[in-house]
């Protein structure tokens, strides 16, 4: 699909698998989630742009590539999202962090909002998105909106699994915002789960139901 990278290496798939096992414990799928967010977070930053610094090594001077611009933003969707976000900081720990907190009325499938707390120049930062899963993708979209209110222009959306529904909800929502996901499954169900999928994944992770 346009505008949606799949990340497709061995060990994203790997871990993956394992995760979508239903005996995978807790502390497995916690652990998992925690990796696989870390090999995601690479593939969404592959592109950053680089300037140089000059250095002094122990051995000499020289012009090294430093990330340039602002430090990035990494926006976590609760409760779910904090799973990615935990593994993704151990890479970038000078990323900044926000927190959206959203909740999807199963009745409706619609989500609603009870906490919001970002940087406040968001109009000069990448920000990247994170929850595990993309499924009718009304949580996303709303939190995406949120953003952008607050100044925010430069978007990516990263999830471990989304559905084709998921998908055409968001992009029709938000044209100018990447997708990476681990994986694109077969469809939701009628209660508005990913299929075959991994389950809730904030309740598998925080061993809740």
């Amino acid at each position: 699909m346009d505008g949606v990278t799949v990340i497709d290496h061995p060990l994203v798939q790997h871990k993956l698998t394992i995760m979508r096992k239903k005996e995978t414990s807790t502390a497995g799928f916690r652990r998992l989630l925690r990796e696989i967010s870390m090999l995601l977070c690479y593939e969404v930053t592959r592109d950053l742009e680089l300037t140089l610094e000059a250095i002094e090594t122990p051995l000499t001077e020289m012009q090294a590539p430093i990330v340039e611009g602002k430090k990035l933003v990494f926006v976590s969707i609760l409760r779910a999202g904090n799973g990615l976000l935990e593994g993704m900081l151990e890479l970038v720990p000078s990323a900044r962090v926000s927190h959206i907190g959203l909740y999807r009325d199963h009745d409706t499938l619609q989500p609603v909002e009870y906490y919001f707390k970002a940087p406040e120049d968001l109009n000069e930062r990448l920000l990247i998105v994170v929850d595990p899963m993309l499924a009718t993708g009304n949580s996303a979209i709303a939190a995406i909106e949120k953003l952008k209110e607050r100044g925010a222009r430069n978007i990516r959306f990263l999830c471990l699994l989304a559905a084709p529904e998921g998908i055409r909800n968001f992009q029709h929502a938000h044209p100018d915002v990447k997708i990476y996901t681990a994986s694109i499954d077969s469809h939701l169900n009628e209660k508005g789960y990913i299929m075959p999928g991994l389950g809730d994944a904030g309740d598998r992770m925080y061993g809740t139901k």
